[in-house]
């Protein structure tokens, strides 16, 4: 119980549950297992775990502190000033968990990969429960009342932090095939039951790059880390080039049709300041965002229907509601060309660094997925789930190199 990575391994028990409850929390239990690891360390070693000068760190670093020269011009200065303080706060932690994990002994780090998977079991359970009960896990949890609406998608965010770490169980040690093949499979059949397409795709999305990588690791890796780089550099104009056609959308879900015309909507607006952005959370505060799309707009993507117009005259529909749902998007609109440099060096990074560990190409793809589909790029739980699965191959590394070097 001294050891460095045990509270990782108590909080991957815990967290697919938690997320279940209250994805939110995430962002506290994750942090609070970070410093108690560094404490286990210092405690252990008799010195700090400070941050190993790799690439990925002075990257994530470099990137928040253009989010911080980004607030001079933000809308949202102080909101923006605030979120990367926080954020870096958090990365340094992750870095500094990392390292005390890679240097837990063999005997410890085995504990992580029976914890994934206990802890992914549960969280499945819990899921499926919730799911198959109209909600009654978390109704009674958070206190709504029988007929909140929408509940059922609150599931997306439990959804995608296990379709983020289910690729990691492909390489946790100590745990037999079995194990491994039916916790698998049970999280395809629940990404294919559970609502939230995003997270349905994030999660087979993992699990067949993951697949792909171990053909040949290396390769895989570095053309992953060339098509991420290339994708978010190139997102506004690939994005941009579909939206201006106007295709008929009118046979997409309508929040699938909702995505689309807040795509249209950002592409426009980053050309108007391609270079420095309009600051780090802008997106919160961009000059019409808040309102509905235009009968113009609707007729162009085909949205003539009369619930079509019913649909999208709701004042929650929004042009820009909060975020753009697609990272890298988010990125270009708030830091500009600057920015998108950055953030693909450090996802190429992440990739490269990885090396030739397949369910570290699995996690990034299904991080890319959920990314591009979903949350915020800002948001404290997410960044610390991504922080989380990067300790954990961290530990699952360590694991496999010491014994051989010891012998």
């Amino acid at each position: 119980m001294k050891a460095p990575s045990f509270p990782i391994a108590v909080l991957l028990v815990i967290a697919p549950g938690l997320a279940v409850a209250q994805f939110r929390a995430l962002a506290v239990a994750i942090t609070v297992a970070f410093l108690l690891t560094i404490v286990a360390h210092l405690r252990a070693h008799r010195r700090l775990p400070w941050p190993e000068p790799v690439p990925m760190l002075g990257l994530a670093l470099a990137l928040l502190g253009w989010c911080a020269v980004s607030a001079l011009w933000s809308s949202e200065g102080m909101r923006a000033l605030q979120s990367t303080a926080s954020l870096a706060a958090l990365v340094v932690l992750g870095a500094m968990a990392a390292r005390a994990v890679g240097e837990d002994s063999p005997a410890a780090l085995r504990r992580l990969g029976p914890a994934l998977v206990a802890g992914l079991a549960i969280g499945a359970a819990l899921m499926a429960f919730d799911h198959a009960s109209g909600n009654a896990f978390r109704l009674a949890v958070r206190g709504f009342p029988t007929d909140m609406p929408f509940i059922a998608f609150g599931l997306k965010p439990a959804v995608s932090f296990l379709a983020l770490l289910l690729p990691l169980v492909l390489a946790a040690p100590g745990v037999a095939v079995l194990p491994r093949a039916l916790l698998l499979g049970a999280g395809l059949a629940l990404a294919a039951w559970l609502p939230g397409d995003a997270a349905r795709y994030a999660l087979v999305g993992g699990l067949v790059a993951a697949g792909v990588a171990s053909l040949a690791p290396r390769l895989i890796a570095r053309l992953a880390a060339v098509a991420l780089a290339g994708f978010i550099l190139l997102a506004p104009a690939l994005i941009g080039a579909v939206t201006a056609r106007g295709p008929d959308i009118s046979g997409l879900p309508n929040s699938a049709a909702h995505r689309v015309l807040i795509w249209d909507f950002v592409t426009d607006r980053i050309a108007e300041r391609p270079i420095l952005g309009w600051g780090m959370e802008a997106s919160r505060a961009m000059p019409e965002g808040t309102r509905p799309p235009g009968a113009d707009t609707l007729t162009r993507f085909g949205l003539t229907s009369p619930e079509d117009r019913a649909w999208f005259s709701q004042s929650a529909v929004q042009r820009l509601p909060l975020h753009p749902h697609n990272a890298s998007l988010q990125i270009w609109l708030e830091l500009g060309a600057v920015g998108a440099l950055l953030a693909a060096c450090l996802a190429a990074s992440v990739l490269l660094a990885g090396g030739a560990s397949p369910a570290a190409v699995g996690v990034v793809a299904s991080a890319s997925v959920t990314g591009q589909l979903s949350f915020g790029v800002w948001q404290p739980w997410w960044i610390a789930a991504l922080l989380l699965a990067v300790v954990v191959l961290r530990g699952f590394s360590a694991g496999r190199e010491q014994p051989q070097q010891r012998r």
